[in-house]
């Protein structure tokens, strides 16, 4: 619910679904997480008051919100990993392909297809997982996930291992996981048969290298700009980036030419 310029950050995953053409948006969230729900919710008292002050501009994105279409709240009474999130939302997601947004990282691409339409694309052509990846510094590798890949196809690569956190001589690659995918519902068999590791979290890394074992998973090397905002860096430069994209943007980029950056 941290805000990034005028929207919390969740609400940026959930409009780069939607942009994707996903129709129906579950969000997993801890127990007492009231606000998540509350802010996603309509509220027409709300858009009556700003209605009557004349506050066309705070109505319209209040509406917009409210317009984003149906939202289920998936409560994880146990933060027990990222995997276990995932596998709290089967019953709803059901026999169908789905997709995995982390709302902290926010990815941009400027006029250009949303990060998660791109890996539906990917996933509708070869049928298998897809899970974004980006090149990474090398001396970053040990920072994040990092695929092996054996085949590659252009910004398509086939996985053949996945490697949590590796050091830099161990990497495979420098092709880094981050934070969207595109899964076959079979991932669901794997995360009830993935044993819990430290602190007892089901880890989604362990259960998509058993899915390959029977299908497919791909890697793609999506076009656009991640970042970090789980991160104070990564929340201000996401701040920055959101703001050179708003309808601000002139005025705010004569701001930051005025800045006096010198140490």
């Amino acid at each position: 619910m941290l805000p990034l310029v005028d929207r919390p950050i969740i609400q940026y995953a959930v409009e780069e679904a939607v942009a994707s053409g996903i129709e129906q948006i579950i969000i997993v969230i801890a127990t007492g997480r009231s606000a998540i729900e509350d802010h996603f919710d309509s509220n027409p008292t709300l858009e009556r008051w700003l209605e009557e002050r004349g506050d066309i501009d705070m109505l319209r994105q209040v509406r917009r919100i409210s317009e984003i279409g149906p939202i289920a709240f998936v409560h994880q009474k146990e933060q027990l990993g990222l995997g276990h999130a995932v596998l709290m939302a089967k019953e709803l997601v059901g026999d169908e392909p789905f997709a995995v947004l982390l709302s902290d990282d926010v990815m941009l691409n400027r006029g250009g297809e949303p990060v998660t339409r791109q890996l539906i694309e990917a996933h509708t052509n070869h049928r298998g997982s897809v899970i974004a990846v980006q090149k990474v510094p090398r001396d970053d590798v040990s920072r994040y996930g990092i695929i092996d890949p054996v085949h590659d196809e252009g910004r398509l690569y086939e996985i053949g291992d996945l490697v949590e956190k590796p050091s830099v001589t161990d990497a495979p690659s420098d092709l880094a996981v981050l934070g969207r995918y595109v899964l076959t519902p079979k991932v669901f068999d794997m995360l009830e048969q993935t044993p819990r590791g430290a602190g007892g979290e089901i880890q989604l890394t362990d259960a998509i290298k058993m899915l390959m074992q029977e299908q497919p998973v791909f890697g793609y090397r999506f076009e656009g700009t991640r970042h970090d905002a789980g991160t104070r860096l990564g929340w201000l430069q996401a701040s920055v980036a959101v703001g050179l994209d708003s309808e601000d943007a002139d005025e705010f980029r004569a701001y930051i030419r005025g800045l006096d950056l010198r140490d």
